[in-house]
């Protein structure tokens, strides 16, 4: 989701939920303890250079269970941040504490904030050898290419 579009659900909801990849809801008292801007600059396996860029939230659940943040000062925290954001839209990634700090990308449904997952992926497959579709196979054309045993001829 773009920066534009999350501020655009933010306008549109009156309380924050964001649900986890697995279903679970991040508990209601999470704060915002970050917000700016995430760049990757990198070379890909094909050697083409690339830089990504994301606006980063970082949710942090602290023991004050009666802490509640409302989308408008969310809205204002993005304000603050915005001499670092500029005025670029962004995809928006969220971090979020589980057995280490996940990364996810954002998606809205009914009023909710869905953390999705992030996938690796190769950005050169057509200079790194990898096919487009997987070759099928047929079993038997692999064993008559590669074995000349037969069942019961005592050969494995």
């Amino acid at each position: 989701m773009k920066l534009s579009e999350f501020k655009s659900h933010l306008e549109g909801t009156q309380s924050l939920s964001f649900i986890q990849p697995n279903g679970s809801p991040v508990p209601a008292h999470f704060h915002i303890t970050e917000a700016g801007v995430t760049t990757k600059h990198f070379i890909d396996c094909g050697g083409t250079e690339r830089i990504e860029k994301y606006v980063s939230f970082q949710l942090w659940v602290a023991d004050d269970v009666h802490h509640r943040l409302v989308p408008s000062k969310l809205m204002g925290i993005i304000e603050m941040a915005h001499s670092i954001i500029g005025n670029d839209d962004p995809e928006v990634e969220v971090e979020y504490q589980g057995v280490t700090i996940g990364r996810f990308g954002l998606d809205a449904d009914y009023g909710q904030f869905m953390l999705t997952p992030k996938l690796t992926n190769c950005l050169a497959p057509d200079r790194c050898g990898i096919p487009a579709v997987k070759p099928k196979i047929k079993l038997s054309d692999l064993q008559s290419q590669t074995s000349s045993c037969t069942p019961g001829g005592k050969c494995c």
